[in-house]
């Protein structure tokens, strides 16, 4: 067996719980993340991004200061970023997703 390089929870509370003063912020937001799109779209692990939503648009999640980096060049790339109240056309707040549900 190998040590998976990350494992998701199904709700952000539950890493409290088990961790409630090392709870990991790109983690939570990540979980976040895919539980406000899993339930009506497909959402993939990928290298070019965080994630790949229903096989065509790749969004990198992180805080306020995530460049596009890790997205440069990828079509249809996006950043979900926190701590952030309004967008561009490329960089969308994170909190947004949470509408979806």
């Amino acid at each position: 067996m190998q040590k998976p390089e990350k494992i998701y929870l199904e709700n952000t509370n539950f890493q409290f719980a088990f961790t409630p003063k090392n709870a990991n912020l790109g983690n939570l937001r990540e979980t976040f993340f895919i539980n406000q799109l899993a339930y009506a779209h497909t959402v993939e692990y990928v290298k070019d991004g965080d994630f790949r939503i229903n096989g065509k648009y790749h969004f990198e999640v992180g805080g306020k200061n995530k460049t596009s980096e890790q997205i440069q060049g990828v079509k249809n790339s996006f950043i979900a970023a926190d701590d952030i109240e309004y967008g561009n056309p490329k960089k969308i707040p994170l909190w947004l997703f949470g509408f979806l549900y």
